[in-house]
């Protein structure tokens, strides 16, 4: 049987253009390729979770500016389905612009997140009916803290997407029983990866990794940081790698222990930093 997930959070249009050099000040280049695609950390994480053949639910904020028909035309490919949680909203949703540099596969984003789009309403606790597991990217505080109490108490796991620290993730992280997060999360206070460690745990967060792109995965085992080795690859493109990590970590926890679960999608996110783009690597199932 699939398993079904849950992802709340922040929902983009991304314009990703490839290029072989980097923008400058007052420059004009011409891309060597371009696509546009339905981006955010929740968003990406639910069409990852999909490839397994699983089914993903969607909590966000699209609203029915004509832009909002261009995400749901992309998400329509995969088996996400989304609910709205401003269905009348009339003002675009968030819209990125990418650049990704041929010879490296790094990447410069300029977007506006979710802070003119945050969403404050009841949810009914059917939303979680037949959800196997929760992934919050932390774009939504107040949604995401309600879900998280409701998934407390119905004991479904959640994954905290700590690719940055927010305001209010204070809030929800005593009920996230896995934090995974980049290494450019840093709480208050927090200066080095140790510290990071330690307010998680704090907070009541146990099982904890910070991921590092090439580098080795830290991870947290019986108060020790461990690591993971990631595969060695040539990147063609790092744009939402740690989204596609999120996804398959919330696949992959469902049948393993966590440091097996955790090497399982740097697998997956490898495979998926040698294509460009967010969606080709979708076809290469091998």
């Amino acid at each position: 049987m699939p398993y079904r997930g849950l992802f709340v959070g922040l929902t983009t249009l991304d314009f990703i253009y490839q290029s072989d050099r980097p923008l400058q000040t007052n420059q004009k280049i011409v891309a060597q390729d371009y696509l546009t695609a339905a981006g955010g950390p929740a968003t990406n994480a639910a069409v990852a979770f999909s490839y397994f053949a699983n089914r993903a639910k969607l909590l966000t904020v699209l609203g029915r500016h004509p832009t909002s028909q261009l995400i749901r035309s992309d998400l329509e490919h995969y088996p996400v389905e989304i609910v709205d949680l401003i269905p009348d909203k009339l003002d675009s949703p968030p819209v990125s612009s990418i650049i990704v540099l041929s010879a490296t596969g790094e990447r410069s984003v300029i977007s506006i997140n979710a802070l003119k789009s945050q969403a404050d309403q009841t949810l009914s606790p059917d939303i979680l009916t037949d959800i196997d597991i929760v992934l919050i990217d932390g774009h939504q505080i107040n949604v995401s803290l309600t879900i998280a109490e409701i998934a407390k108490t119905q004991q479904i796991p959640i994954v905290l997407d700590g690719g940055s620290w927010k305001p209010g993730l204070e809030k929800i992280l005593p009920f996230a029983d896995y934090a995974i997060c980049s290494a450019n999360f840093y709480p208050p206070q927090c200066q080095n990866s140790q510290d990071v460690f330690d307010f998680l745990q704090q907070a009541g967060t146990s099982e904890i990794a910070i991921t590092q792109g090439e580098q080795p995965i830290q991870y947290s085992d019986a108060g020790k940081v461990l690591s993971i080795a990631v595969p060695s690859i040539t990147a063609v493109d790092t744009l939402g790698a740690g989204d596609i990590f999120h996804g398959a970590f919330c696949h992959h926890i469902l049948q393993q222990d966590f440091p097996t679960a955790l090497s399982s999608a740097a697998k997956i996110a490898s495979k998926f930093c040698q294509s460009f783009g967010t969606r080709s690597w979708l076809t290469r199932r091998s």
